[in-house]
């Protein structure tokens, strides 16, 4: 089950469970698009994986309680700032390989 973390790892933005700006890696890193477009430049500074969009946990219990209701977002703030120098030299040689094949 995703985490669902509340906010942008690298700016401490906001990211409600209904937010579509959140982006996360494999690992559930959780960055807002805005810092993944022009930061971290689709590499993951915690394991130089991709980004995707973070799916939106429905509010409503359609079926079987799988809402939020039954599966509440994590209210754990993970805030680690990047050091956007030491990321580019991070980034630059993986950067140009397809997050699928990192």
């Amino acid at each position: 089950m995703l985490e669902l973390r509340p906010s942008c790892e690298h700016c401490n933005k906001p990211l409600p469970p209904n937010s579509t700006e959140a982006m996360i890696c494999t690992f559930e890193c959780t960055f807002c698009q805005d810092c993944v477009d022009n930061i971290l430049l689709n590499v993951c500074p915690n394991c130089g994986g991709g980004f995707v969009p973070r799916p939106i946990r429905p509010e409503i219990n359609w079926k079987d309680g799988n809402s939020l209701a039954f599966h509440p977002a994590s209210e754990k703030i993970v805030h680690k700032p990047v050091d956007p120098e030491t990321h580019r030299a991070f980034a630059k040689a993986i950067k140009k390989i397809a997050p699928e094949r990192r």
